[in-house]
């Protein structure tokens, strides 16, 4: 199939801006209500859940990114409501599955997600050896299930079987889980069990029927196909424009399905064929932004971004969008990071000019800036005085008082004079 559009760099770039939420028609409020919460999941699809807490936790972030700052427990109420009869159960919006690793998703997503539940059974990937565990303890399965029924929503750490372990060397492990931790995951992975919430990031474990709303559990469920390309439907509007290895990452696919999927949707008139310059793989555009003259003509969002963002979560897509080399340096020796711990990209207008090494020190109430780094041919002085107010908002949001600058990287002069403070 011959492609009839086609999209300059510059193009493609406000296009992805737009579908991920960065060309707002307004200015960032002050206060923000479930609408808000509601438009960035429409744009995004969904939160990746991570447990680094050295800024804030993953989930938080990309709405900070797109509304600025906001009080987080408008997230909380739509994710974390693990009471089972409760009138705060209407605010829950969300519930947590495996998409793109761990994920806050609409409760509409569900039905989606269902073939994956199924497969869990036989086991994908690593999940082989928790199915293998499984098959072989169906008395622990089944006693888990009960104690969910009877008691939960419940913790790992409440089980019967975790208290009678208690103390006890592991004969064997994985990921560092016990058996009652492996049986709990493996329920969760199968959608036997779900997430009602989460305390102190512990998730709290419940039946699926006392968690989803009765529409979600009454929805029919589609068949693999119809089910993967509802999902590539909404990477493609989150993307807005994109390779088909990109719509995979989204949700995790495997290139089997998805290649045969995408092609359908193509085939249906749900993808548009287009060539990008300097693309070398083929592309695809949602149908929703065919019309390009309606995107806006300049971009201008500035914005801190965490490393699990979906802008920039998918790393081969962001360095050909942004031309932005981006490498998580968590698990890197700290002799060897190139620019620090957790490190997040900063955009202004619709590029990704600079880059922070950021740790909340919440005894000190202080928001450290350990390293800074422009990109090339930037101009610094512009750079630092934007991103010096970006995270003077992250600091006041975050309730610390102080911004204290280290003297690493390129940056950080520019951006101590921009702060009017002084490089530790």
């Amino acid at each position: 199939m011959s492609n009839s559009l086609s999209l300059s760099n510059k193009e493609a770039r406000r296009v992805a801006l737009t579908a991920q939420g960065f060309a707002p028609s307004e200015p960032k409020r002050k206060r923000h209500d479930r609408r808000h919460l509601d438009s960035v999941l429409d744009k995004v699809g969904l939160l990746q859940i991570d447990s680094v807490n050295v800024l804030a936790r993953a989930h938080y972030l990309p709405l900070f990114s797109r509304l600025g700052p906001y009080a987080t427990d408008i997230l909380d109420r739509a994710a974390f409501t693990p009471e089972k009869h409760s009138a705060a159960k209407k605010n829950k919006r969300l519930f947590e599955y495996w998409a793109h690793e761990a994920s806050l998703l609409p409760f509409e997503v569900q039905p989606l997600l269902r073939w994956r539940m199924e497969r869990a059974h036989e086991g994908e990937g690593v999940w082989k050896h928790i199915a293998k565990f499984a098959r072989k303890n169906p008395e622990l399965i089944a006693s888990v299930l009960a104690q969910v029924a009877e008691r939960g929503p419940i913790k790992v750490s409440e089980l019967e079987e975790k208290k009678a372990q208690a103390g006890r060397k592991r004969e064997t492990a994985w990921w560092g889980w016990d058996d009652s931790k492996r049986i709990m995951e493996w329920l969760f992975w199968t959608g036997q069990v779900t997430a009602a919430g989460r305390q102190n990031f512990e998730r709290i474990y419940d039946l699926p029927e006392r968690v989803l709303p009765e529409a979600v559990i009454a929805t029919a469920t589609p068949n693999e196909a119809e089910a993967q390309r509802g999902l590539l439907r909404i990477a493609a509007r989150s993307l807005g424009v994109a390779s088909e290895s990109d719509l995979r990452d989204y949700f995790r696919l495997s290139a089997v399905d998805s290649k045969q999927r995408v092609a359908e949707l193509a085939e249906a008139g749900d993808l548009i064929p287009v060539e990008v310059e300097g693309w070398e793989q083929p592309a695809f555009l949602d149908p929703s932004f065919t019309n390009l003259d309606a995107l806006p003509k300049r971009i201008t969002s500035r914005a801190l971004l965490s490393p699990f963002d979906s802008l920039v979560w998918d790393r081969p897509r962001t360095e050909r969008i942004f031309g932005f080399r981006y490498r998580l340096e968590i698990y890197t020796p700290e002799a060897k990071r190139q620019h620090g711990y957790y490190v997040l990209p900063f955009l202004l207008g619709d590029k990704l000019v600079a880059r922070v090494d950021l740790k909340a020190d919440r005894q000190s109430c202080c928001l450290k800036v350990q390293a800074s780094h422009a990109e090339a041919r930037v101009k610094k002085g512009t750079v630092a005085k934007a991103l010096s107010q970006e995270l003077e908002s992250m600091a006041a949001w975050l309730g610390l008082e102080r911004i204290e600058i280290r003297e690493r990287g390129d940056l950080a002069d520019a951006l101590k004079d921009a702060a009017g403070t002084s490089v530790s």
